[in-house]
């Protein structure tokens, strides 16, 4: 019974886990007002007729704290790679100039910060929900392993330990949300 109860706790651990690491990535393509070729991972280019990832397709530079470049491999996916940009709904207007894109980050105002750390708190409140999703199903699991046999005292302490997991992995979510906010906001 205790090797269950430890499966349990291992399985919610890593799955909280993977939910925080998802929520970071998903911060890090929030932009802050600097550049960051990792704002344009989650692009998909049409590669010949497949959706390819744009770091597939073409390098991503910084240039400068405001300027990002993008140099495709192949000189007829300009294109492709400039509409996928525009679809993806960043904000930003790539410049092509038949070599390579150019994207100039415009500096933020007061309410698109406002508006960015709305998405950042969107989604903190996205990973904080999967994470009680993780809490209820682990718990779910210890009940059912005490309906077979299992003490209410040990129940108690699986559930406790569950429980705090779960604070654990909430709090790791407010400091990112936190860190986030104040990279955002800072002029």
């Amino acid at each position: 019974m205790s090797d269950d109860l430890a499966h349990i706790n291992s399985v919610a651990e890593d799955t909280m886990n993977k939910a925080i690491q998802h929520m970071e990535s998903e911060l890090v393509k929030i932009r802050a007002g600097k550049a960051n070729p990792q704002m344009l991972e989650g692009i998909s280019v049409d590669y010949y007729g497949s959706p390819t990832p744009l770091s597939q397709v073409a390098n991503v530079n910084v240039l400068d704290a405001r300027t990002l470049t993008i140099q495709p491999w192949e000189k007829n996916m300009l294109q492709p790679i400039e509409r996928a940009i525009i679809a993806s709904n960043l904000g930003i207007n790539p410049q092509n100039d038949g070599i390579m894109i150019r994207m100039f980050l415009p500096p933020l105002t007061e309410e698109r910060r406002k508006e960015l750390v709305k998405r950042c708190h969107a989604e903190a409140e996205h990973s904080r929900i999967t994470i009680r999703n993780i809490r209820r199903d682990a718990i779910e699991q210890v009940k059912k392993l005490q309906k077979n046999g299992l003490s209410e005292d040990i129940a108690k302490d699986a559930e406790a330990e569950v429980q705090t997991l779960t604070d654990k992995f909430i709090s790791q979510i407010e400091k990112h949300l936190t860190f986030k906010e104040k990279e955002i906001m800072s002029v």
